[in-house]
């Protein structure tokens, strides 16, 4: 009976702890995904919360098509004053297919990787909604510091139906002057 109980107990704690954190299977990746038209520079216009990223503003993400077909990613910021960046690679999962999803691995401290999965991506590459493989990951990048607030709002209700807590989200600061410090070769943040 003993031996029940403890495997009941460890059935239970473990439906708490990976329960809270609510799989993104359920929404697709984007289809004819174009690695090509993702490169270049992403600027960050909302998150939702993560220590990595606590007190970050000003925040871009550069991708880098490298001659094996990964992508060199290179994620920057200022917290405190002060410039920070860290480089990680990327690679398509889907790297095969005549059509590849938008569904990739990101690792930043190898050989661990995480899912990045492109959920949505607006005309011509111009903002792109990203998430990992739980709801508990969501960034909204666009090409430009600033989104037009109609197409957030649209943003922002497709996300609350998909179920993430748009309520959580956070909105890194961003100006011209400290986009100006952060193209600057920052410090790793190590």
């Amino acid at each position: 009976m003993k031996r029940r109980e403890a495997c009941g107990l460890i059935a239970a704690l473990s439906a708490l702890f990976f329960g809270c954190a609510r799989s993104t299977a359920d929404i697709p990746a984007v289809g004819n995904f174009d690695p090509q038209r993702y490169m270049g520079v992403w600027y960050e216009i909302a998150r939702l919360p993560h220590r990595f990223e606590r007190g970050l503003d000003f925040v871009r993400a550069e991708y880098t098509l490298n001659s094996d077909g990964s992508i060199r990613v290179v994620n920057s910021g200022i917290r405190d004053g002060a410039p920070r960046s860290i480089v990680g690679r990327a690679k398509l999962k889907s790297s095969g297919a005549a059509t590849p999803k938008g569904e990739l691995e990101v690792s930043f401290f190898r050989p661990f990787y995480g899912d990045y999965r492109i959920i949505e991506l607006g005309p011509g590459y111009r903002y792109a909604v990203v998430t990992g493989s739980t709801r508990d990951y969501l960034w909204i990048l666009a090409r430009e510091p600033v989104m037009d607030q109609e197409v957030m709002g649209e943003l922002l209700a497709r996300i609350a139906r998909w179920g993430f807590a748009v309520d959580k989200l956070e909105f890194p600061r961003h100006s011209a002057a400290a986009e100006k410090n952060a193209t600057r070769s920052p410090a790793p943040d190590r």
